[in-house]
């Protein structure tokens, strides 16, 4: 048999590699963000009776199956309640609500996702932590799911498994069993 004529194997499917593609856990559901500047009189001072009135007329249905991102982009100080108003009434209808910067609901949402991870399973796996995605991945959900891995995983990755870089591997001596 010739070099051309010998079966394709697949070396990076025989390598007991398993690959955690951290854009698995990016939201799929719409996020909703409402800013608290569109309340306020003048732009600066919330008044409790007009913006209970505006809360009022707010369709809080539509944030069925939807994150409700709330925040206050002006310098305007905000009261406590304020948010909290908004978060009562949204809480029976939004998947979750977040007082936050938009962009930092993300991070928020990653956190969760990765704190709910059963790291247990890849006790002594060798693990790729994908690198590519088509959504924005914070560098933050990286980090943690390194720190996660690292007590139970035999060795961490980055990259694809046909190209990775070395993040993490345990010494010979302090090797862990498979979770088999």
């Amino acid at each position: 048999m010739s070099q051309d004529d010998a079966p394709l194997v697949n070396r990076v499917a025989q390598s007991g590699l398993i690959t955690l593609n951290l854009e698995e856990y990016y939201p799929r559901e719409p996020v909703v963000v409402i800013d608290l500047k569109d309340y306020l009189f003048q732009g600066l001072i919330l008044r409790e009776k007009e913006y209970r009135e505006q809360l009022k007329s707010y369709d809080w249905t539509s944030l069925a199956g939807k994150h409700l991102v709330v925040h206050c982009s002006t310098d305007a100080i905000i009261p406590v309640w304020a948010y909290m108003l908004v978060t009562a009434l949204a809480t029976p209808h939004a998947l979750t609500v977040s007082l936050c910067q938009p962009e930092e609901f993300i991070v928020l949402h990653y956190q969760k996702a990765l704190a709910d991870l059963d790291v247990e399973r890849y006790r002594g796996e060798r693990i790729v932590i994908k690198g590519c995605s088509d959504h924005p991945v914070p560098p933050f959900a990286y980090a943690l799911l390194t720190a996660k891995l690292q007590p139970v995983a035999q060795s961490i990755m980055f990259g694809e498994p046909c190209s990775t870089v070395p993040i993490f591997k345990r010494p010979r001596e302090l090797r862990v069993e498979s979770g088999e």
